[in-house]
């Protein structure tokens, strides 16, 4: 229970901390974390990295051990709390201890620490179907029929998530100057995550809802608010909820950015299209990542029996 638990993590012995030259001084968790953020370029992966970090410097203060001091009796600790105690899902614990284990692994090249404590700690294992069931076709039929009802900009950017399955990011980090023409396409050019730079077509009704939208203009962000900034992704996530409430009511109080993401995977995949094209298209580097949304892999009528019976004389 609780109780004991707290109590066992009292127990735990804390590893010295060793002081190096490159920082000058004796250095800081936080110290150590800015360091750590500053080594990757994309905005987005920081602002991840920075939000799990957070939770595991919490749970470091809670039990009133030094995050760089801790061993790897704490960190299995923390994903015990995290699924146990938390409820948080075998996907978000192992994407957290992968942050963690980044941390570490920075601090131990720099010569802070002296090991990694996560480097041998056992991660969940994610099961091969994805738990999101994203949007089905009637769903995202509904959810772009409100957007265009609500708004130039809501159709343009619902119909951009839905079409081409872009991370939100990706969506709110383009500019209005990103767009062009290639090889007779309209296309997006895009930063992927990671930073890598992407070209991506955009299907005619996306395309005749961008300009709609931007009215000629080709400066600024590709998507704005009232004053000219950055749309922001909370308001992303308000403007879909409120969609949501009629368009999908099921999903009022859940529906995310990430889900239309899940939508364009699972659906492209319905309709035929490659596993590959699907994988390039929405930037996953490992086509597994791809294939835990082919729902259709579970059809009986695709199984190779029919086709190899068929074949044999």
């Amino acid at each position: 229970d609780n109780s004991n638990y707290t109590v066992s993590i009292d127990l735990i012995p804390a590893a010295p901390v060793t002081p190096i030259s490159t920082f000058g001084i004796a250095p800081t968790a936080r110290n150590v974390e800015a360091a750590f953020l500053l080594s990757y370029s994309a905005r987005h992966t920081r602002r991840a990295y920075a939000s799990d970090l957070r939770d595991w410097f919490a749970f470091c203060d809670a039990v009133g051990v030094d995050p760089l001091a801790a061993s790897r009796a704490h960190v299995d600790a923390w994903a015990r709390s995290l699924a146990e105690i938390d409820g948080r899902t075998p996907a978000t614990v192992a994407r957290k201890l992968s942050a963690a284990s980044g941390f570490f692994r920075y601090a131990l090249n720099e010569d802070v620490i002296g090991r990694n404590p996560v480097a041998a700690v056992r991660r969940p294992k994610v099961g091969s179907d994805t738990q999101s069931t994203g949007l089905d076709r009637d769903e995202l039929a509904s959810l772009i029929s409100a957007a265009r009802n609500d708004g130039l900009r809501t159709h343009a950017l619902v119909l951009l998530l839905a079409f081409n399955g872009l991370r939100i990011s990706e969506a709110l980090d383009a500019d209005a100057s990103d767009l062009d023409v290639e090889r007779g396409h309209r296309v997006l050019r895009i930063t992927r995550k990671g930073g890598k730079k992407s070209t991506i077509p955009l299907a005619p009704r996306t395309s005749e809802a961008l300009d709609a939208y931007l009215s000629a203009r080709t400066t600024g962000p590709l998507f704005s608010t009232s004053t000219g900034a950055r749309l922001d992704q909370p308001a992303v996530w308000r403007t879909l909820r409120r969609l949501a409430t009629t368009a999908v009511p099921a999903k009022a109080t859940s529906l995310h950015p990430h889900d239309l993401r899940h939508a364009f995977v699972t659906l492209s995949l319905d309709a035929g299209a490659s596993l590959r094209d699907v994988q390039d298209a929405a930037g996953h580097a490992d086509p597994r990542t791809t294939r835990r949304y082919d729902r259709a892999r579970y059809n009986l009528d695709r199984h190779p029996t029919y086709a190899l019976a068929g074949l044999i004389d």
